[in-house]
């Protein structure tokens, strides 16, 4: 069965076969389809069970129904993705979807059910049929529940929380572990191979649907480590995230529109009426025209209208979203609810095959983190879970080395019981740590959110790279980069607590400068990418943007 190893004991140094990092959905699901007889360590940052899988509400997408087809989902995916689409990917996508719709079946996966019994769908944005299957408006939540359980009753896996990967162990050209700072200890962890699963980086914005630990992390991570990234300049901005002042930018799913709801501005207009698809239109056009009309009108967001549903209806299929409102004052069965674009998804991340591999070997990356070439320029809606799902199950032929992993033995005098803790304290307070990454979360949002502008992006690209080598002054950080493989040091805890901030601000700006230069490089608009400066699509720019360590950004051509 699965081991949860008290919090306070060290994890034991290995070797591990594989190191799963994050648990959500594409964690989760990684940790069931690798093989049987392996040793897994699935590391997970939170100590509660917050992930971005968690809080999908919209569904998954796959073909079940008769008058449906993995053409018809292959053609709906490429033409949301403007032309940037793999086309291996997505083939392998729709041919596996309903394979993976029955494995989750089979784990326990209770979709909801039309009074026929069959399986109930919905339509969303830019489908072309009713192919996204849901658990009301929670589908992500009941996901997780699920594989969680599952993971739970595994054997050969231990399941620690509250644990940061602060840097991936390379040697010789391989990835072989990684460096964690696990409670007050800082050690190395050694294993096979390393599956990253840590999600996205919508919280680099100040306006996001995404939990603070999507913040681009595994991005920072791989990058640094020497791995290739691409597609960082498209992020999704959902269009309808609630907009209260003192209230999070709840999502507010597009299956709401499917459902019939409609969007309208402050004289009852629609803005969104000269879009073909109109409320269903693709997502960044609904964003970008809800922005506009925002600015147009002097407001800060559109009103949501819910009484073209019917009154049952709604109440049967979004319980989650109407408590939600309520709890903060809104009735949408009464009246409008007032919305917002957020931040969403980022179509970008570590460049993998279609195995998961990334051109560094050992690593590997499923689910947000990962740039599959499923998505393309903008994600078709409630493709990005069963990505998780199709990607994981690849890893059921990991290709491992036949030796095994490089044990550690902690040098005489490092161990947690010997010593005095460290002191590595920061030179700037944790009240500046935490004020200086709101602070970016804005400039993001300002210089590269929906429209974006190349002269505040270069300006904060340059600003990004200065405090970026300030920081690498930082004695924690430097003990991070320097620390020998068989070395454990223990920090106090306001050090601890420091070099968390520290990280978190060093892999957000090393995500946000990434994203930046994408966003510079592409000198066109093109799905989640818009410049006021090139506001056309391009065709020599139909091509994938890669970043690389050491090299100058470039491109990928797209697989026809």
């Amino acid at each position: 069965m699965t081991q949860h190893q008290p919090s306070s004991e060290p994890i034991p140094p290995g070797p591990w076969d594989v190191i799963v990092i994050g648990a959500g959905a594409a964690g989760l699901m990684t940790c069931l389809e690798l093989p049987e007889g392996l040793r897994i360590l699935l590391l997970n940052r939170n100590t509660s069970r917050r992930s971005s899988s968690r809080w999908a509400q919209g569904g998954i997408a796959a073909v079940t129904r008769p008058e449906d087809s993995a053409s018809s989902h292959a053609r709906d995916t490429l033409i949301a993705g403007a032309g940037l689409c793999d086309r291996n990917a997505v083939e392998l996508l729709v041919n596996q979807a309903p394979a993976c719709v029955e494995r989750l079946q089979q784990l326990g996966m209770a979709f909801d059910r039309n009074s026929s019994g069959k399986l109930a769908t919905t339509l969303e944005a830019a489908h072309s049929h009713h192919r996204v299957l849901h658990v009301q408006d929670q589908t992500g939540r009941a996901l997780v529940d699920v594989l969680r359980e599952r993971v739970e009753q595994r054997h050969d896996l231990l399941h620690r929380r509250g644990i940061r990967v602060t840097r991936l162990w390379v040697e010789h050209g391989r990835c072989c572990g990684v460096q964690v700072l696990d409670g007050p200890s800082l050690h190395w962890i050694s294993a096979r191979a390393v599956v990253l699963a840590t999600g996205g980086g919508g919280h680099l914005y100040a306006n996001t649907t995404n939990p603070p630990q999507a913040c681009g992390e595994g991005v920072a991570l791989a990058w640094q480590a020497g791995a290739a990234v691409e597609d960082l300049e498209f992020m999704q901005f959902h269009p309808t995230a609630l907009r209260l002042p003192g209230a999070p930018c709840f999502l507010i799913s597009e299956a709401v529109r499917g459902e019939g709801a409609v969007l309208r501005d402050d004289q009852g207009q629609s803005p969104v009426a000269d879009l073909a698809g109109a409320d269903l239109a693709p997502r960044d056009q609904v964003s970008r025209a809800l922005v506009r009309s925002m600015r147009d009108r002097g407001t800060d967001h559109i009103d949501l209208d819910l009484s073209p549903i019917p009154r049952e209806r709604a109440v049967q299929r979004f319980p989650t979203i109407l408590e939600r409102c309520r709890s903060f004052g809104l009735h949408p069965l009464e009246r409008p609810i007032p919305v917002a674009p957020a931040a969403h998804y980022w179509m970008g991340g570590v460049a993998t095959d279609l195995h998961a591999s990334t051109n560094l070997p050992g690593l590997y990356a499923v689910g947000e983190v990962a740039c599959t070439g499923l998505h393309g320029a903008n994600r078709l809606a409630s493709n990005s879970l069963m990505e998780c799902l199709v990607f994981a199950r690849q890893l059921r032929t990991i290709d491992l080395p036949n030796a095994p992993a490089k044990a550690i033995v902690h040098h005489p005098g490092t161990d947690l019981r010997a010593g005095a803790p460290l002191q590595s304290r920061s030179r700037m307070s944790a009240e500046k740590l935490i004020a200086t990454i709101e602070i970016w979360r804005l400039r993001c949002w300002q210089v590269a959110g929906v429209d974006r502008d190349s002269r505040g992006m270069a300006q904060a690209l340059n600003q990004v790279q200065v405090t970026l080598d300030q920081l690498e002054a930082e004695p924690s950080l430097e003990l991070i980069r320097s620390q020998p493989v068989d070395a454990l040091h223990r920090l106090n805890e306001e050090s601890r607590r420091e070099l968390n901030l520290l990280l978190d601000l060093q892999h957000r700006l090393r995500a946000s400068a990434l994203l930046l230069e994408a966003c510079l490089f592409r000198k066109e608009s093109r799905g989640g990418h818009f410049r006021h400066d090139a506001p056309w699509p391009m065709p020599q720019w139909e091509c994938h943007s890669r970043q690389q360590l050491g090299q100058a950004i470039g491109t990928r051509p797209v697989v026809r």
